[in-house]
């Protein structure tokens, strides 16, 4: 004797399968606006490291150029290699240039010290739209702070130095520079006198 089926089982069944499937759909896509935040936060960190880099690295080619340009009077040049020059102008447009570069803006540049930058941005994308509200408005910031390290000493001339005499200049990689006033042809460019990184997080 066959026995009947029972449909009222697989009907109860339904409801939870629905319920189930449910909540693994919203994890997925709870899952998926996570990734989004995830590569728009990693988007804004870029454009920070970006921006502060460019900042930094204008000002190592105005400390250079000081350098060059006061080459001829040592007493200078200790000041210069610390960041202290009356010559140096403002680098965050740099730093807005490579944000914009990298669809950011500048929220906050400006020296840290005498040699080294830190740059606040903002992402111009939101998060984009998924099951958490918020992403539809959200924009990632980052900060990040770049450094200029200066590369070369100096010792003071000798007493007996000439009236004309330069220091030796030493730098890092084991470069020195000897320096004859009078044939400048050959002189440092500005990533043998400074390193521009960034700052450890």
């Amino acid at each position: 004797m066959t026995r009947p089926r029972r449909y009222g089982d697989a009907g109860q069944a339904f409801p939870i399968y629905i319920t189930v499937m449910g909540g693994l759909l919203f994890l997925a896509l709870a899952y998926f606006a996570v990734g989004q935040a995830t590569v728009n936060r990693g988007g804004a960190q870029t454009a920070a490291d970006a921006a502060a880099l460019a900042a930094a690295q204008d000002t190592r080619k105005q400390l250079a150029d000081e350098w060059v340009k006061e080459v001829l009077d040592p007493s200078k040049w200790d000041g210069i290699f610390h960041g202290d020059s009356p010559g140096i102008t403002p680098s965050c447009w740099r730093a807005q240039e490579l944000a914009q570069q990298n669809d950011a803006q500048v929220l906050d540049c400006g020296p840290d010290g005498s040699l080294a930058f830190t740059v606040e941005v903002q992402t111009d994308k939101t998060m984009g739209e998924s099951v958490v509200p918020i992403t539809a408005t959200k924009r990632s910031k980052a900060y990040a702070t770049a450094v200029i390290e200066p590369l070369c000493t100096f010792s003071p001339l000798a007493e007996d130095a000439g009236p004309d005499a330069l220091p030796v200049l030493t730098c890092k990689h084991a470069r020195q520079w000897d320096l004859d006033p009078k044939n400048l042809t050959e002189l440092p460019k500005p990533q043998d006198l400074f390193d521009v990184h960034l700052a450890d997080r």
